[in-house]
């Protein structure tokens, strides 16, 4: 039995404790958590600071761990997606080591569960054998071309699904890349074949042209299927924004985990919320800064109540894949923001939009969760200012 304490334990299902003890087994299971009045001092190992459960990076793309510093920053979303898609091809044993080193890296740095998107399989292998729990984002997209594309993307995600569908630890889902990427037809394949209680990740409004293009059909997306070569004649506009344009094609029923939402309004939070029974907002601060130096209106979303999680998008578009590092962005711009919170988004708001809250995300009896210690100064105006160190406690 082990029993450890600190300044201030954050279970995230329950209000902070003071001087609070978690009694854990030899395995990392939580048998018990409570006050330290309760406990005789010398059977417990105290913390200076927090304690917490482990992190939950909400949205990656590990297969793209080898690009660290192959594109600019600040070149916008459209420049970025076709340096992605044109200089992403290495030799397959840089790209399988990268994945490998990353993985091993988040390990290091307290991510317990990431929510992983997958256009390839050459993360199996790796998530196989590593002690993070994956869920892996099955990625489909046919550039709105209805037809032999959407059935050829089809038969390519089915393929990958059964790949990623073991181990038992780890989950997956076959998702759309974005709203003006899936025909609707590729849509209805997604909505038909996940089960019910299936996660669904989609990229939401990180620019500024993703609405103007289902608005009025103009900004930077028509330039963007011309230089490819893909013709877009029958795309209509719809005259709303492109969240509001592709709810209904999107199951209310299943958990639904919008990415980026850099650009999203006050009217499609509150529309994708009476939209769904249960709707995620994944925020990569990091990446929205590197790719178009900007960052969502995080106002709006905590005065609407929405369930905000945090995610490191790729080494494409970061420095670093730690989901502290997003946390000390988004309190950086943000100070306004209670610094608990942030971390409840870090990890139990994490854990839920991956479905892996019932063993993951809080300190609570019976979970393994990973406890996290952050060595800071709690009664600072923002303790996260004042962090010496972190690290993995169990």
């Amino acid at each position: 039995m082990i029993k450890i304490s600190a300044d201030l334990v954050l279970p995230m299902d329950r209000p902070p404790i003071r001087d609070g003890v978690i009694t854990l087994d030899e395995e990392g299971k939580i048998l018990k958590i409570g006050s330290r009045d309760n406990e005789a001092p010398n059977t417990i190992k105290h913390y200076r600071g927090v304690l917490l459960p482990g992190w939950v990076n909400a949205h990656c793309h590990l297969e793209l761990s080898h690009m660290r510093g192959v594109i600019p920053t600040g070149t916008g979303l459209i420049p970025f997606i076709k340096s992605v898609v044109s200089q992403r091809h290495f030799e397959e044993d840089i790209i399988t080591r990268a994945i490998s080193q990353q993985d091993t890296y988040m390990q290091s740095e307290g991510i317990v569960a990431v929510g992983d998107i997958s256009n390839l399989e050459v993360t199996a292998e790796v998530k196989e054998k590593s002690p993070i729990r994956y869920h892996t984002f099955v990625e489909c997209f046919d550039l709105l071309q209805d037809g032999e594309e959407a059935d050829r993307q089809s038969e390519g995600a089915q393929a990958l699904l059964d790949r990623f569908n073991a181990p038992e630890k780890n989950k997956v889902s076959i998702v759309p890349h974005a709203s003006y990427s899936v025909s609707a037809t590729l849509f209805r394949y997604i909505r038909e074949n996940n089960p019910i209680d299936a996660t669904i990740s989609m990229h939401n409004q990180e620019t500024p042209d993703e609405d103007r293009f289902f608005i009025d059909g103009k900004g930077g997306f028509p330039g963007f299927y011309r230089d490819i070569g893909v013709s877009i004649d029958a795309f209509q506009p719809t005259g709303k924004t492109s969240l509001e344009s592709v709810l209904p094609h999107l199951s209310p029923e299943m958990r639904t985990l919008l990415v980026h939402n850099t650009c999203t309004r006050r009217s499609d939070i509150r529309q994708a919320q009476a939209h769904f029974k249960s709707v995620y907002w994944a925020t990569c601060p990091n990446a929205n800064l590197y790719i178009e130096n900007r960052l969502p209106d995080y106002r709006l979303f905590t005065e609407e109540g929405a369930n905000l999680c945090i995610g490191t998008d790729s080494l494409s578009s970061n420095w670093q894949l730690s989901v502290l590092e997003e946390v000390k962005t988004i309190l950086r711009y943000n100070s306004y923001l209670d610094w608990q919170e942030v971390l409840k988004w870090a990890t139990y708001n994490g854990a839920k939009a991956l479905g892996m809250d019932g063993e993951l995300g809080s300190l609570t009896p019976g979970k393994s969760p990973g406890i996290i210690h952050l060595d800071l100064d709690i009664s600072a105006p923002n303790p996260i200012d004042t962090l010496c160190h972190h690290g993995r406690v169990v």
